[in-house]
């Protein structure tokens, strides 16, 4: 099967992903006979905080997703089912995004954050490894990824950030916001590998 379709319905769910945590960003209510200011903002700054995170998120999933696919040419039922889900764990960022960000990073909120977190990591990998058997044992993302030390390490912080949260909130936070930065660092390990293999 082509794979056009599903990149497509891929790029869907996440744009309407963002545009649902976007929507969170709702105004503060207006004070009679009181003029506007920035510091009416402040209350929302715990929901600001959560969406940007997510948002760099939801874009580090749909780089890595698109830069994955890049090095696929077909698909078959059981890469169709892998990324179906990993879309439904990413389509759960808008609720925990806004759960955290209303309850002010609660310990509750941000522990089941970084659970969704984890689960869409795993998804990710699941997805990779299908690619990885439909291609064989010449496989070009298996050739990619090598080691794939960013992809071992982020479920390991995920781990211990859930129950971290507990103890501290802003400790899981901080674990999230590492991972985060460390899949922010641009990835060129399939765009060389692809390179290499057209100058062969």
């Amino acid at each position: 099967m082509e794979k056009n379709r599903l990149e497509a319905f891929s790029d869907g769910v996440l744009a309407i992903i963002i545009t649902i945590m976007v929507l969170e960003l709702k105004l503060p209510p207006a004070q009679d006979h009181t003029p506007a200011s920035l510091a009416d903002l402040t209350p929302m700054l715990p929901v600001f905080y959560s969406y940007v995170l997510s948002f760099i998120y939801v874009g580090i999933y749909w780089n890595n997703h698109h830069h994955m696919f890049h090095s696929t040419e077909q698909v078959t039922g059981g890469i169709l089912w892998a990324n179906l889900h990993l879309l439904f764990w990413l389509s759960l960022f808008p609720f925990t995004t806004a759960w955290a960000g209303h309850a002010h990073l609660a310990p509750t909120p941000v522990a089941v954050y970084g659970f969704v977190l984890l689960m869409a990591a795993l998804a990710y990998y699941i997805l990779q490894r299908a690619i990885i058997a439909q291609q064989g044992c010449d496989s070009l993302l298996k050739a990619a990824i090598g080691r794939d030390w960013k992809g071992k390490i982020s479920p390991l912080c995920y781990l211990a950030a859930i129950p971290l949260a507990f103890a501290s909130a802003w400790i899981a936070i901080g674990l999230y916001i590492f991972v985060a930065l460390m899949w922010l660092v641009p990835d060129r390990r399939i765009e060389r590998v692809l390179a290499g293999r057209e100058k062969a």
